[in-house]
């Protein structure tokens, strides 16, 4: 018996156009709104800033405490701060060994030879201010080699560099044993202190004096001027377009030599947790170790407006307390010990001029500094997140006093400006290292840059105030 079986052709049912064009404006709407909510949480959660986050206070002295921290926190709030308040998990920290550059106290990571872009020919390292005027390079340049740096090993040519002002100055030996020594990952350099290599010396380095050498400048030669000072204490060079680089603690120099480099294990990790509490048996405020007592902006005055609202022991030739220089460790002990709060106060206002005071004398030791000096924007690209009091954040000492006696009761809002605490080290800038890696870099020495008028780039307009850099301070110094 057969089966008959009829072809049947399979029909889907209609679908309407309308109804899918709803369902689609439908789901879309939908979609939008959870991303709202989600955005709103974010930068809800995103925004609060951490010391904030506090208890309901309950007294009216409490409440006074809460609103001046509210309001020194909103006034003096830099936008990047965002980005770290969270504090990370110490075990993200880069490893030891391999995976840290060489100029780490631990670090063996060596540089490899330049990349260079394949569309320009250009190298992608950005070692010059006008390559990269956000950061000082420090580190691009300490780990720049040259493409072609087997072949220049091969042929063992050696780049001369002439201390003009003698070697005495720079504490070193003629020849190349502080590139050896340091293990510069570029050394094929060596210095020298005879002027007779005047005209043909690949570099003539002046350190804080400049003297015309009298010689016929050959093209290829880069003269470069070392500056350790700020500018009211350096020489006013009346020479113009002589210098193709600069050496000195500015972020815009070339070779930028500061007096000290923090850098982080991790960029990511600028916080971690501390098992210290760093406020505790301390019972004295604010310290300070002075000797000149006549500085150009006007920081002994500040001192003593602020000494109307909190206490402020000044030791040295400048305040009531003594501390011999000879017994110095024990001096900076106290601040250890005893003292919650130090006066980093530099000798004047100039750009990027943050010196020892600031990293030897308060960073190094276990007390929050106050500093006076640089701008407010320097510190915060020179130091560790956090770390410090920055006094053109308040408007008058009296305001800066208010705060401090807010620290002073709050032991967990002190311990906040010491998470920076193992999340990197002062690294050595390794300065001679980045002196020889430059001078093999051959895209700037084939156009070497020129200085129309250095005096204009070192002590020109806006570089330094005999006031403060907050406008107006000078006006309301003493606020009583």
């Amino acid at each position: 018996m057969k089966i008959g079986i009829k072809n049947r052709t399979m029909r889907f049912p209609k679908v309407s156009l309308k109804k899918c064009f709803l369902f689609t404006v439908a789901f879309a709407v939908l979609l939008l709104f959870g991303f709202t909510l989600r955005e709103k949480d974010l930068w809800t959660n995103r925004t609060q800033h951490p010391l904030l986050s506090t208890k309901t206070q309950q007294n009216s002295e409490e409440s006074h405490n809460s609103a001046l921290l509210t309001h020194v926190l909103t006034t003096t709030s830099h936008p990047m701060y965002e980005d770290y308040d969270r504090v990370q998990d110490s075990d993200s920290l880069l490893p030891e060994g391999n995976g840290r550059p060489w100029y780490f106290s631990n670090g063996v990571r060596c540089p490899l030879p330049a990349r260079m872009n394949r569309k320009t020919k250009k190298r992608v390292a950005r070692l010059f201010p006008y390559e990269d005027s956000s950061s000082d390079r420090i580190t691009n340049q300490l780990m720049f080699v040259p493409p072609n740096y087997e072949e220049i090993q091969q042929q063992e040519k050696l780049k001369t560099i002439l201390l003009y002002n003698g070697l005495g100055p720079w504490n070193v030996r003629q020849g190349r044993d502080v590139f050896l020594n340091a293990k510069c990952p570029v050394s094929t350099c060596s210095l020298t202190s005879n002027r007779e290599f005047s005209s043909t010396a690949d570099m003539l380095l002046f350190k804080d004096h400049f003297i015309a050498p009298g010689v016929v400048r050959k093209p290829h030669q880069i003269y470069m001027l070392y500056f350790l000072e700020c500018p009211y204490h350096t020489q006013n060079i009346k020479f113009p377009s002589v210098f193709n680089w600069t050496a000195t603690y500015r972020k815009d120099s070339d070779i930028v030599a500061p007096y000290e480099k923090w850098e982080y294990f991790d960029p990511r990790v600028k916080q971690v947790e501390q098992d210290k509490n760093y406020a505790l048996n301390k019972t004295k405020k604010v310290a300070w170790f002075v000797s000149n007592c006549g500085a150009r902006n006007g920081r002994l005055q500040y001192a003593h407006d602020l000494q109307k609202h909190i206490q402020v022991d000044i030791y040295g030739a400048c305040g009531n307390f003594k501390c011999s220089r000879s017994t110095s460790d024990l001096c900076f002990e106290l601040l250890d010990n005893e003292y919650k709060f130090y006066l980093a106060f530099e000798n004047s206002n100039c750009k990027d001029y943050i010196t020892e005071k600031f990293f030897v004398n308060a960073l190094y030791r276990n007390v929050l500094p106050i500093v006076m000096g640089a701008r407010p924007e320097d510190y915060l690209s020179s130091a560790p997140y956090k770390s410090y009091i920055h006094v053109d954040d308040f408007a008058s000492p009296k305001e800066l006093a208010a705060y401090l006696h807010l620290l002073d009761k709050n032991d967990d809002l002190y311990n906040s400006y010491f998470k920076w605490k193992g999340t990197g080290e002062f690294i050595n800038t390794f300065f001679w290292c980045r002196v020889c890696a430059m001078l093999h870099d051959e895209a700037a020495l084939q156009k070497p840059k020129w200085y129309p008028d250095i005096n204009d780039w070192w002590r020109g307009k806006g570089v330094c105030t005999s006031n403060s850099w907050r406008i107006g301070r000078h006006d309301i110094m003493s606020d009583d």
